[in-house]
């Protein structure tokens, strides 16, 4: 592995991908990206001389393994619509598994909690899947796909397990309306239930944990090729497939986080909680609503990962400040969603 990695990113426009690639162009690390829309890459990342923008499709394959042929690191960012997701965040993982393959890249995939349903406990790195939803039974199949290549010595894996994304360009619909409505004044929305506490992940922060873990990963390659086995080699086994948690805050309760949020705007604290029974309606006219309904477990109980691991390894890592946090989010949002300037309301600094 070269001592400055060589790096594709697939994602890089969407909530964590562009997280990542905006903390790897600031280390200026060579970055290739493919994006299905180069305007909008464009204009995320103006101005960038370490970044190459290639416009194309994950699930083409030779333009895929074209581009990941010299590459250390493969991110693998890809998301579609949830009723989407079959037939497509598998076919597309295996794709990236054999474009992996040609260099024996390490492939690093922002993991999520789906894969253990309903737990009472916090979520182990080691903890046994028990999914309690067929999303949750395809991430399940996924992370064995990747776990297998990994020990087959196709590729090496780095998956790092994630709770909700939020932050600057998390544009989902669980996240925006959050920070639009709250600059506009209008009531922010939640699901299910707002009073019960909640594991959120501030992007800029989990990426920085992400690409930490690649620079450790880029440590071990080195360590071992002095004097042998060879790197490809000695990274079989323990560390070919490597699971590591990042839970970010935990907040007391989503009507707090909203508080916090609402002091910064200066506007009334005002919240929409939407029921499962509005999911069971919207899904008999919108097949993604029928799929997010499956998912209100995760809104109606405290999901939990545990990452006493990741943070023993960094002991000098140190999250953004949430009032730092909700600044940024908030101007990014107002700037780029809402095309006008933000200033935190007095008395909230």
């Amino acid at each position: 592995m070269n001592a400055t990695p060589t790096i594709l990113v697939l994602g890089a426009t969407g909530s964590i991908g562009y997280a990542v690639t905006a903390n790897l162009l600031a280390r200026r690390f060579p970055i290739t990206i493919l994006v299905r829309n180069r305007a909008k890459a464009d204009a995320l990342f103006p101005n960038e001389p370490t970044l190459t923008i290639v416009e194309g499709d994950v699930q083409d394959a030779v333009l895929l393994n074209q581009l990941a042929v010299d590459k250390d690191f493969i991110f693998h960012g890809i998301n579609y619509p949830y009723n989407k997701w079959f037939g497509n965040m598998d076919t597309a993982t295996q794709k990236i598994i054999n474009a992996a393959a040609q260099n024996q890249a390490t492939i690093v995939l922002p993991g999520n909690v789906y894969n253990f349903g309903n737990t009472k406990e916090p979520i182990r790195e080691d903890s046994r899947p028990n999914p309690c939803t067929r999303k949750g039974q395809l991430r399940v199949e996924i992370e064995a796909m990747l776990e297998q290549a990994a020990n087959a010595g196709k590729c090496n894996v780095l998956n790092v397990r994630l709770p909700d994304f939020w932050g600057p360009n998390v544009l989902n619909e669980g996240i925006r309306p959050i920070f639009e409505n709250a600059l506009n004044g209008k009531a922010m929305p939640w699901i299910a239930n707002a009073d019960i506490p909640h594991q959120l992940v501030y992007t800029k922060d989990a990426a920085e944990i992400i690409v930490r873990l690649m620079l450790q990963n880029i440590d071990l390659t080195e360590s071992s090729d002095r004097p042998n086995p060879s790197p490809k080699k000695q990274q079989r086994g323990e560390t070919a497939y490597q699971v590591w948690n990042y839970g970010g805050t935990t907040v007391p309760s989503m009507r707090a986080w909203f508080g916090q949020i609402s002091a910064l705007t200066g506007k009334p604290l005002n919240v929409q909680l939407h029921s499962r029974f509005l999911f069971s309606v919207l899904g008999l006219f919108m097949p993604v609503m029928r799929e997010v309904k499956e998912m209100l477990y995760l809104y109606e109980n405290t999901i939990l990962l545990n990452d006493r691991k990741v943070l023993v390894l960094f002991p000098d890592f140190q999250p953004t400040p949430m009032k730092q946090a909700l600044t940024e989010t908030l101007t990014w949002f107002s700037e780029n969603q809402l095309k006008h300037s933000f200033t935190p309301a007095v008395g909230t600094n």
